[in-house]
């Protein structure tokens, strides 16, 4: 099971371990799931006017958005920023699951509350990811633009982009959008170590506990705790996008209409009075799919990377 757990039979992994497991679970979901999060991040990017009548926005449905991006960038497009997303993965999941690993065996050595309680996972699982997050950041916010481009490119690649955004925009540029990541990534990153373990325990007493009923309900329990916990905290992923691709506007205009925001409080304050609230929602569909298969396979993953390295451990102790 996912965090320390002194009951849990076998061969005990190192913190080193769970982020070798983290960061593969994140690189082969990175790859499965990125033409949803390019799919997504238009959506989020769109300007639609309330007082207008007529869908607005070049993008109104997933698969109208899937076939004019194909018809009009070819199908490399649903993998621009696949480069800086697979570092985010890698990174990102080395991180969070090694410092979850580490806060929950330190619950389980320092006080005396029960470590695979779904409470300290809560806890545990948002103070790893905002750990992550700052870590990672730079990479999240070059994975959206490179995202959000279309033809003709303005970043040729990864080392171009790094340069044309610290020469025209200054290093802070690299941190933009952090402050609603921060605050929506703990509760969501809580939440979806809270739902995983809820989930977990509800189903233990439906499966049997073979080692591909555990596989499937990993997947399971992953994917509804994705779905949920995504829904509380969506608007905060599209607050940070929209400001992530400040001073990026050349690259945006041939989409519709452009914005940019003096920060967090001004891009929620011009989204609510020009797209009301449900602009805080754009892209959720997209959005709450991938966060199905991305948690789900992310869990599912992580939990049979961890099952292959106790076993070469095993292998080696013997």
């Amino acid at each position: 099971m996912v965090g320390f757990d002194p009951r849990a039979q076998g061969v005990p992994l190192s913190a080193h371990e769970a982020a070798l497991a983290g960061s593969a679970a994140g690189t082969v979901t990175r790859a499965l799931i990125s033409p949803l999060d390019v799919i997504k991040i238009r959506f989020q990017l769109q300007i639609e006017s309330l007082s207008s009548t007529t869908p607005g926005g070049k993008y109104w449905g997933i698969l109208q958005a899937a076939l004019r991006i194909h018809s009009e960038e070819g199908l490399a497009a649903f993998w621009k920023g696949h480069v800086p997303a697979q570092l985010l993965s890698i990174c990102y999941g080395a991180v969070q699951f090694a410092t979850f690993e580490r806060l929950t065996k330190l619950v389980h050595d320092k006080t005396i509350l029960d470590s695979q309680t779904s409470g300290v996972h809560f806890l545990c699982g948002g103070l790893a990811a905002c750990s992550a997050t700052v870590a990672c950041q730079p990479l999240d916010t070059l994975r959206t633009r490179f995202a959000a481009q279309g033809e003709p490119k303005l970043y040729r690649n990864l080392p171009h982009a790094v340069s044309a955004m610290w020469r025209s925009e200054g290093t802070l540029t690299f941190y933009r959008g952090l402050s609603p990541t921060l605050i929506a990534v703990f509760p969501y990153a809580g939440l979806q170590f809270f739902f995983y373990n809820v989930f977990k325990r509800l189903l233990a007493s439906h499966l049997a506990t073979g080692k591909s009923e555990e596989n499937l309900k990993s997947l399971l329990c992953g994917s509804g705790a994705g779905m949920i916990s995504k829904t509380i905290t969506y608007p905060f992923d599209v607050f940070k996008k929209r400001l992530q691709v400040g001073g990026f506007e050349e690259a945006r205009v041939h989409f519709g209409q452009v914005r940019h925001y003096r920060g967090l409080a001004d891009c929620v304050s011009r989204m609510t009075k020009e797209e009301g609230v449900r602009g805080f929602f754009k892209g959720l569909s997209p959005s709450l799919l991938k966060a199905a298969l991305s948690t789900g396979f992310t869990f599912f993953c992580y939990e049979m990377f961890l099952d292959v390295l106790r076993e070469l451990k095993k292998d080696r102790q013997r």
